[in-house]
């Protein structure tokens, strides 16, 4: 009697499973192949351009009783973003906002992503990784401008509303179905929502904190440039998948942005040299690595959609203009942005979502108007960085008061004599 039983409930669990894999199946259908697996390939990439990559490029230039405690904030970040991006972050930055959708996706928890769902061809749920590790090296950036003088309690909370109140905006602004990507806002791979975005936070967050003490006249030299080098290198290498896998396809459009990349942080690279070069009669390790990391970051938004000859202009300018304003943010002006986050990544991600507006044109070598005019393409990509540099400031400025008044941005003074990674942390980079 009960063998009858169980047998008369498998028809029905096989046609329920039946269903279900139908759903599935024809879901999946969409998939390619080719695509996904070179989206994995560019989701671990763009991870490795933070942990290990700017972790090491940071702790390098940081001085030796610090070196713990950029690390550890790239590798929490790392943690504490992909919590954040799963519960709901990842729903304000891609979901359908309704009412509210120029500026901000879904307000709910928890994102709904099934092993079916599907985002164009590759699963919904390689696509959210992906985005994330966008995510995860944005706040990671802004480290680099309160380095050396912010808690490691008041990083966290600054980091985390920050996320919600900057990040998933902008990006759902640019990239999730917001105003500006419907504007025609040309921006391939984050010269907004990563580059301006990050620059302007952490200009404002070295304004707001003041200088480190002994800034400027104490030598803050950085305390391992071959640790530097080495997490230059990994993002060099990284980057690939940061801008050639915004294309989310193994086609024509990934291929060119691969190229473009190499040779905005080649062209960047040298001419950084050559102007500090000719200025300071000698080339500096720090400066080729520091111009390379300007030539990426300014060839980023327009990345898909340049060539080679737009790619050699913008690189060599980005080298020679980030230059130029990390001089002036620093001498002129007596901003202590730590590691030049905002001369090199603020600037860079301005300048080159500008000139995307020009060298897209066919005549460049770049994929094409269309029907826009170069002039109003330029204007929309203006507007793109006056609403990040506006929006950024404004609520970056509030949130670190906001943090101030809670937990208190900066350590004492005898706390940054000794170290942060003493003070903060319990333990030492190095035991000498």
């Amino acid at each position: 009697m009960k063998r009858i039983k169980f047998l008369s409930i498998v028809p029905l669990a096989l046609i329920f499973f039946g269903m279900f894999s139908q759903d599935v199946l024809a879901a999946e259908s969409n998939l390619d192949t080719g695509d996904t697996a070179w989206i994995l390939t560019s989701t671990a990439l763009v991870l490795f351009m933070t942990i290990p990559g700017l972790a090491f490029f940071y702790a390098g230039l940081v001085r030796g009783k610090n070196v713990l405690s950029v690390l550890m904030q790239c590798f929490s970040l790392t943690c504490l973003v992909s919590v954040l991006w799963i519960i709901f972050l990842y729903g304000f930055a891609f979901g359908d906002g309704g009412a509210f959708n120029s500026y901000i996706g879904s307000i709910g928890f928890l994102t709904p992503i099934t092993k079916g769902s599907m985002s164009g061809t590759i699963p919904e749920s390689l696509f959210a990784m992906f985005q994330l590790t966008f995510a995860i090296i944005t706040p990671a950036l802004i480290v680099g401008g309160f380095a050396e003088r912010m808690k490691f309690s008041s990083m966290i909370l600054f980091s985390m509303l920050w996320m919600i109140f900057v990040y998933a905006p902008i990006c759902h602004m640019v990239w999730g179905g917001g105003f500006l990507g419907e504007m025609g806002l040309l921006d391939f791979a984050g010269g907004t929502v990563v580059h301006v975005n990050a620059g302007i936070a952490a200009l404002v967050a070295a304004v707001v904190m003041r200088e480190r003490k002994g800034f400027p006249t104490t030598p803050m030299p950085p305390h391992s440039l071959p640790m530097t080098v080495a997490g230059a290198s990994m993002l060099w290498v990284g980057w690939f998948g940061f801008n050639a896998g915004s294309a989310i396809a193994a086609n024509g459009d990934a291929a060119m942005a691969m190229l473009v990349t190499h040779i905005g942080a080649a062209t960047g690279s040298l001419g950084w040299m050559f102007r500090e070069w000719s200025q300071k009669g000698k080339p500096s390790v720090l400066g080729i690595v520091t111009g390379m990391v300007a030539g990426l970051g300014t060839i980023t938004p327009a990345s898909g959609f340049v060539g080679p000859i737009g790619a050699l202009i913008i690189g060599s300018l980005a080298g020679i203009i980030c230059y130029e304003a990390t001089q002036f943010i620093k001498q002129s002006l007596g901003i202590d942005d730590s590691l030049d986050v905002f001369p090199v990544h603020g600037v860079g991600g301005i300048l080159g979502t500008t000139l995307t507006g020009i060298f897209v044109a066919e005549s460049w070598g770049g994929a094409g108007l269309g029907e826009v005019s170069m002039f109003s393409q330029v204007m929309i990509q203006i507007i793109g960085v006056l609403t990040t540099i506006i929006w950024c400031g404004v609520f970056t400025y509030i949130i670190l008061k906001v943090v101030d008044n809670i937990t208190g941005l900066r350590i004492n003074e005898d706390d940054e004599e000794t170290g942060i990674d003493l003070t903060q942390h319990g333990e030492a980079g190095y035991n000498d």
